[in-house]
């Protein structure tokens, strides 16, 4: 154990190295686990030194302003520029300067022991299970294989390895479904986490194919076949108490329908969808919800693990409760299973982080604690922070990137020193949810909103469930701030009579096309963003098109475009109509292929690129049907979901597809291929406020290159950190800064034109060669979640600007 004098360290800063990155497929993740930590303990005082390792899993010393990127391959290209790597000595010298380690590193590196050894190995005190118990639990056959011999529940598995002969592997999955008598499967890596390179079959054909995939592309070197279990998914959190006691919170369920071989995959687990829902606690009996968490804590305590972890499993039709995976280091996003599950029993973001790290050092010798500033009295002083209420949901396709939107805006608000932030949830007929804490951290709106309506119901026996749990824990009084009250429905109008600031977190639908900021205008409530004029304007993509064209500036255009009413295009039953429409809107629009978009929506909901006439015919359907998902294969060269709109939608915009270049990262490099010389930008725009109040001149940030895996952004690649690429500030070897200057000038004179207020993101393809654009989209209200793209944009600045700064400043400059 290290241990430190109290008297030499009480009086310097708490400072903790966060480690983050690293050579798996979940180093995105990783990301977004460690701004969570920066976002919730920064805000407690708490300096942050963030250490990034690569997928060579070479160290350097980032700034904390790239943890807010989308992904590592944001910045991997730059680090030899703007970051120095590390040696060894340096690494360690760096890492016995802080007061704690916190490893937040998922996959292998982070979670199989081998960083904990080389920090054990040189004495650096660091948060988290030890080498050896990271190193049985990530291996997922031997520890299935151990707790087995324990005589804990597990299902026969078997593992193949990247040695084993075609004809041996072969011999193994046949043996296996025989021995078994099953008629679906699971194929997994042997190591690794986040659903990654997970498979569903059900025949050995297919089990085969699945095991050679993974090998063809080196995602492990030993893959493990287990059955498919047919049961109830449940993930549970795990705290040591300062007594070093494990203690099992609330377990979660998770209930999706599993055919068509669904499972609980990578998008479910990170981005909000309708495709699972949520239950904390579980539709458990009392009994086995004890169950769960005595065996959890049992293994927990087997392992020899520290500090927290969370572990998978199922709940089986016989009782059986078996657990599948086990993760020493748990994902930590703003609303990941481990701030969820601990926001039941009164614990905050910080609450949580502030509990871990604390009782950590104290197993550690280490005397100096992380008090809470929100305590302080200039937290609680007279005149202290304005209040304000943030509004985000809806009922448009866009309501659950409004929910992770406002979620992120109250978060970090709530760290502000100027504002006090209360969070409502909008929902239809224009009433609003006022929630309790742990309510808002659900997953979708639906969660939230069923949640809220049947908590009448829950609350005697979610009372019971989270006595027992802060019982265990020893929760001090100061420990868990987020008391809870009963969610509360209101009319909106009830919400604008008692605040005179609200800021909108809401995306498309009335949150954007004016309707609320013409009623906030009539009352004189103050709010973010632009008014409702041109709010109604940007909303109409058909017109903001118009209104740009006819401005005929130079060097700034629109796509050849045609509006078509929903209700006059013809049933396309038949071939011939099929054609005779498709080449009307080639000829039209002078296009090969063509992308057709909603006139009213965002954030890429029902934008798809048409190939031919069939998709044509598709897209009409879906769009008069009303479906809300276009699954894969739906349309030509589509391999990923699509959002579709919601409600009935009058116009449909058909334009010209622009093709643009290819740009890839990989390896830390980008690769630029030419085909027209456009590439896809976005680039924020924010109002720089003058003296005494007034507003001031509009003021584009640098712009971001944006990367995507298909032809259009999907909302994934938008809104979700760790996934998608945007490169800020483009790269003078794709794009010259004279003609970057050009854009973003370009980009002034079309928001002056719309009329934008306090700030605004601009979607734009800009030719290379001459730094002319055509412009997409035009948002008023921007997506603010954890790594959107207009963060990156304020940090990029001369004087760089952090998030809660951003989120303070577009709210000042109403005041």
């Amino acid at each position: 154990m290290l241990k430190i004098d109290s008297r030499k360290t009480s009086r310097k800063k708490f400072r903790i190295a966060l480690l983050t990155g690293g050579p798996s497929l979940e180093r995105g993740i990783s990301m977004n686990s460690a701004r969570s930590v920066l976002d919730h303990l920064g805000s407690q005082g708490v300096e942050i030194i963030p250490i990034y390792f690569n997928e060579q899993k070479k160290a350097y010393k980032i700034s904390t302003a790239q943890l807010y990127s989308n992904t590592p391959s944001d910045f991997d290209f730059k680090l030899n520029k703007f970051s120095k790597e590390l040696s060894e000595s340096e690494l360690i010298k760096v890492l016995k300067s802080v007061t704690i380690v916190f490893p937040v590193i998922h996959g292998s590196f982070g979670e199989d022991g081998e960083l904990q050894s080389f920090l054990e190995k040189n004495n650096i005190p660091f948060i988290g299970s030890g080498s050896v118990s990271c190193k049985k639990v990530f291996d997922k056959f031997k520890a299935n294989e151990y707790i087995k011999s324990l005589g804990f529940y597990a299902p026969q598995s078997i593992l193949l390895k990247i040695t084993n002969s075609e004809k041996e592997i072969k011999k193994k999955v046949q043996d296996f479904w025989k021995n078994q008598k099953i008629n679906r499967a699971m194929v997994k890596p042997a190591s690794g986490g986040s659903s990654i390179g997970v498979f569903s079959v059900e025949n050995k054909k297919d089990t085969i194919k699945s095991i050679n995939t993974l090998f063809s592309k080196r995602m492990d070197t030993r893959v493990v076949v287990e059955p498919f279990v047919e049961g109830k998914e449940f993930t549970v959190i795990i705290l040591q108490n300062r007594f070093n006691m494990p203690v099992a919170i609330l377990p979660t369920e998770m209930e999706m329908d599993y055919d068509q071989h669904q499972f609980f995959d990578f998008r479910k687990k990170y981005l909000p969808t309708r495709q699972v829902t949520y239950h904390c606690p579980p539709r458990f009996s009392n009994e086995i919800i004890e169950k769960i968490q005595i065996e959890a804590e049992q293994l927990f305590s087997v392992f020899g693990m520290r500090d927290f972890a969370r572990f998978d499993g199922f709940l089986l039709p016989d009782g059986n409760v078996w657990f599948a995976d086990f993760n020493p280091i748990s994902g930590m996003e703003q609303n990941s299973f481990l701030f969820q599950q601990s926001s039941r029993i009164g614990l905050s973001h910080q609450d949580l982080l502030r509990f871990i790290v604390n009782n950590a050092c104290l197993r550690r010798n280490i005397s100096r604690l992380i008090e809470n500033p929100f305590l302080d009295e200039k937290f609680t002083r007279r005149g202290g922070r304005k209040i304000l209420a943030v509004l985000f949901g809806g009922d448009t396709a866009e309501k659950q990137v409004s929910l992770m939107s406002g979620t992120n805006v109250w978060l970090k608000l709530r760290g502000s020193m100027v504002y006090k932030p209360h969070p409502y949830l909008l929902v239809e007929e224009k009433e609003v949810w006022e929630l309790p804490y742990s309510y808002i951290l659900n997953h979708t709106v639906e969660e939230i909103i069923k949640n809220a309506e049947k908590a009448p119901k829950d609350i005697k026996r979610l009372f019971f469930l989270i006595e027992k749990v802060k019982i265990k824990l020893f929760l001090q009084k100061t420990d868990a701030t987020e008391d809870f009250f009963m969610p509360k429905k209101h009319t909106l109008n009830k919400i604008f009579k008692k605040y005179s600031h609200i800021f909108l977190a809401l995306h498309g639908g009335i949150g954007e096309d004016g309707t609320i900021q013409r009623i906030l205008e009539k009352n004189k409530i103050k709010y973010n963003g632009s008014d409702s004029f041109t709010s109604k304007l940007c909303m109409d993509k058909w017109l903001t098109n118009e209104v740009i064209s006819q401005a005929n500036f130079k060097g700034i255009g629109v796509a050849p475009h045609i509006l078509l009413k929903v209700k006059d295009i013809p049933k396309l039953s038949n071939d011939k109509t099929k054609e005779a429409y498709w080449v009307m809107l080639l000829k039209t629009l002078g296009t090969k292929t063509i992308i057709a978009k909603p006139r009213g929506d965002g954030c890429s909901a029902g934008v798809v690129r048409l190939f031919n006439k069939k998709d044509l015919a598709t897209y009409i359907s879906f769009i008069k049907n009303k479906h809300s998902v276009a699954t894969p294969g739906t349309f030509t060269h589509q391999s990923s979901i699509i959002q579709m709109p919601e409600g009935e939608i009058a116009d449909i915009i058909f334009e010209s597809f622009i093709e643009t270049d290819k740009l890839k990262i990989s390896g830390g490099k980008i690769s630029h291929i030419r085909k027209n010389g456009y590439v896809e930008m976005t680039v924020g725009v924010i109002e720089e406020k003058l003296a005494y109040g007034r507003g001031g001149r509009l003021k584009a940030l640098s712009p971001s290159i944006t990367v995507a895996e298909e032809t259009i952004l999907s909302i994934e690649e938008k809104f979700q950190g760790g996934t998608g690429v945007n490169i800020t500030p483009p790269p003078t070897e794709i794009i010259s800064q004279k003609n970057i200057n050009k854009v973003k000038k370009s980009i002034e004179l079309v928001a002056k034109k719309l009329g934008i207020r306090g700030y605004a993101r601009i979607d734009i393809f800009v030719q290379i060669k001459t730094g002319n654009i055509i412009v997409i989209e035009i948002n008023t209200l921007p997506g603010l979640t954890p790594s959107t793209v207009i963060y990156h944009q304020a940090l990029a600045e001369n004087e760089p600007m952090f998030p809660k700064k951003f989120l303070e400043l577009i709210t000042e400059n109403k005041e």
